[in-house]
């Protein structure tokens, strides 16, 4: 049902808007709207994108898990994915995920979900820049050797 409403309702939404914009202000017009917000749209996804990536490095650097700056992330990145798409409807919800009041609801939404891979309560591997994992003392060297067969948990 979903790949039915993203590859076919979608694209018949974006295309009856943007006729009617066309009607509205002229086909040639509409057509600079599209380029304007494209690259409009572009240059907020990439301060977003810096951004987000910023408070991401910050929080793993603080030794926290980067639930939040991960979801956002994703946010930003669909939001890159919606302005490239021609269309007006998908232009105005990449703006949604890119303004920090909005982002939040959809982040709350994905952080809820198990397909997301329930990124709000699971455990992530913590790695510091500094060389010291704090669960097992000062670590200076490792080595690794290849393990077969299965693993006990």
């Amino acid at each position: 049902m979903t790949l039915f409403l993203v590859f076919v309702v979608a694209p018949l939404v974006e295309l009856y808007v943007l006729i009617k914009t066309g009607q509205a202000i002229g086909a040639l017009d509409t057509v600079a709207l599209l380029v304007v917000s494209a690259f409009v749209g572009m240059a907020l996804v990439r301060r977003e994108g810096v951004r987000v990536w910023g408070r991401f490095v910050q929080t793993v650097q603080a030794g926290q898990t980067p639930s939040k700056e991960i979801a956002d992330g994703v946010c930003v990145l669909l939001a890159g994915a919606l302005f490239i798409a021609p269309g007006l409807v998908s232009d105005a919800l990449a703006l949604l995920l890119l303004f920090p009041p909005t982002r939040a609801i959809f982040r709350r939404f994905l952080l809820r979900r198990k397909s997301f891979g329930g990124l709000g309560g699971t455990r992530v591997i913590r790695a510091t820049y500094g060389g010291r994992i704090s669960d097992v003392g000062d670590v200076t060297d490792t080595t690794s050797r290849e393990t077969k067969g299965e693993l006990d948990p």
